[in-house]
C-alpha cells in the first residue's frame, strides 16, 4: 500500500514535511508516505531550470488546475505499479485535485481518500475568496516586482522576514519557515498565484456525481472557522450525503494546519484509518 499526499496552494512539499514524517511513524513505518509538490511551485535545484514535462507539454495549461491534475496522474503512472492500493490524503485545493483524479482514472486502486479542509466548491463565494478574487484575478501582477526585488536578499534575511510575518503564532513549524523562503522567486509566485486565480474561476460547483460514486472511500474533514470552506458548506454536504463520513473539526485547527498542528492532524488520520489497515 502506498500513501500519497496532495498539497494545497502554495503546493510545496516542504510545508508537509513534519506531517508526513508523523504520519509515517504513526503507521509504524510500514507504508511509504509521499508528498508531491505542485508543478512550478518550487525552485529547481541549482543548475537546473524550470521546464514543462515532455509527457504533458501538449496541455494548454500545464501550471493551471487541469495541468496539476495530470501532473499527479502522470507521477503515479511513472512511479507506482497499477496493482498497488492507494491512500490519498489531500489538503485544500488538493482535495479538488484528488476528486478529479478519481474521476479521470477510475482504474486507480484507491482504498481511501482523506480530504482535509476541502476547497471543492464555490471558492470565490467563500469569505476569503471574496477578499482574494479581485487580487488574484486582476491585480496579481503588481506583486511580481516586490518579489523580484526581495529575491536578491541573502537567505538568512529572507528567513527573518518569514519569521516576522508569522510572529503572531505561538508555535510555528520550522519546516514552514524554511519552505517559505522558496516563495521569494518570481517564477514560483507567478505559478502559485496563477493557479490560485484559476481556483477562484473554476472551483464553482461541487462534483456530487464523483462524490456519490466514491462515497464509501471518502473522509471529509471541515473546519469550524475556515474562511475558505465555511461551516455552512459542511452543513450542506452533510445534508446531501447523510451516509458519508463527513466530520467537523472540534479542535479549532486552522485551514493551514501545517503551520502548527501537523503532528495532531497526523495522529487523527492514523486513528481514522485503523479499521482499513486491519483489513489488509
Amino acid at each position: 500500500m502506498f500513501f500519497l499526499f496532495l498539497a494545497g496552494n502554495p503546493g510545496l512539499a516542504g510545508y508537509y514535511r513534519t506531517f508526513i514524517q508523523a504520519l509515517y511513524c504513526g503507521l509504524n513505518q510500514q507504508y511509504p508516505v509521499w508528498v508531491v509538490s505542485h508543478a512550478g511551485h518550487c525552485k529547481p535545484p541549482s543548475g537546473m531550470e524550470m521546464i514543462e514535462d515532455t509527457d504533458i507539454k501538449e496541455l494548454e495549461d500545464v501550471f493551471g488546475l487541469n495541468g496539476q491534475v495530470e501532473h499527479k496522474l502522470n507521477f503515479l503512472k511513472k512511479n507506482v505499479s497499477k496493482d498497488i492500493k492507494l491512500v490519498l490524503i489531500a489538503h485544500s485545493i488538493g482535495c479538488y485535485i484528488t476528486l478529479e483524479m478519481m474521476k479521470r482514472a477510475s482504474e486507480l486502486q484507491v482504498l481511501r481518500s482523506v480530504l482535509l479542509f476541502p476547497t471543492i466548491e464555490r471558492m470565490a463565494q467563500s469569505p476569503q475568496g471574496k477578499l482574494m478574487t479581485p487580487l488574484l484575478c486582476k491585480l496579481r501582477y503588481i506583486l511580481y516586482m516586490p518579489v523580484y526585488l526581495l529575491s536578491f536578499l541573502p537567505e538568512g534575511v529572507k528567513a527573518s522576514l518569514v519569521r516576522f510575518a508569522l510572529r503572531g503564532m505561538k508555535t510555528c513549524d520550522e519546516s514552514s519557515i524554511t519552505t517559505s523562503v522558496n516563495l521569494f522567486s518570481v517564477d514560483c509566485i507567478a505559478n502559485i498565484l496563477y493557479m490560485a486565480s484559476q481556483e477562484m474561476i473554476k472551483v464553482v460547483e461541487r462534483d456530487s456525481t464523483t462524490i456519490k460514486q466514491n462515497l464509501k472511500k471518502l473522509i471529509f474533514y471541515y473546519g469550524t472557522g475556515d474562511s475558505w470552506c465555511p461551516q455552512h458548506y459542511y452543513d450542506e454536504i452533510k445534508m446531501d450525503f447523510p451516509d458519508g463520513d463527513i466530520r467537523l473539526c472540534e479542535k479549532g485547527l486552522r485551514h493551514a494546519f501545517v503551520l502548527d498542528a501537523s503532528k495532531e492532524m497526523a495522529a487523527m488520520i492514523t486513528d481514522w484509518l485503523q479499521d482499513d489497515l486491519t483489513k489488509l
